[in-house]
């Protein structure tokens, strides 16, 4: 399916800065609840990610990753997922995360 610029300008997807990670043991999938701090302009959200497989919690700390900030949050269980922390299966179906390879300052809009 084709989509425009203009649909693809619909989404704002920034970098944000892990701050915490915890267990999310009340997920269907193994899941982590991130803390993600997106700067001054947007703030801390947080994320329900199904990252576990790749990824301990104390990896986590500090890492620079992706996520669209715009979608409405979503009730996952007991957890409230503000944004949609971005990533790409592995061969195995595991979410490798999508991540700048370089330092950018945080809330950096990807365009």
């Amino acid at each position: 399916m084709d989509i425009t610029y203009e649909d693809f300008a619909k989404l704002d997807i920034r970098v944000g800065k892990i701050m915490t990670a915890e267990d999310f043991p009340e997920a269907r999938k193994k899941a982590y609840k991130l803390t993600i701090d997106f700067g001054p302009d947007i703030g801390m959200k947080r994320s329900s990610a199904q990252i576990t497989e790749h990824y301990g919690k104390q990896d986590l700390m500090g890492m620079l990753v992706m996520a669209v900030v715009n979608f409405p949050p979503k009730q996952i269980g007991p957890f409230v997922s503000e944004v949609l922390t971005l990533g790409f299966a592995d061969e195995d179906g595991n979410v490798v995360l999508a991540k700048p390879d370089k330092n950018v300052y945080l809330g950096s809009q990807l365009f």
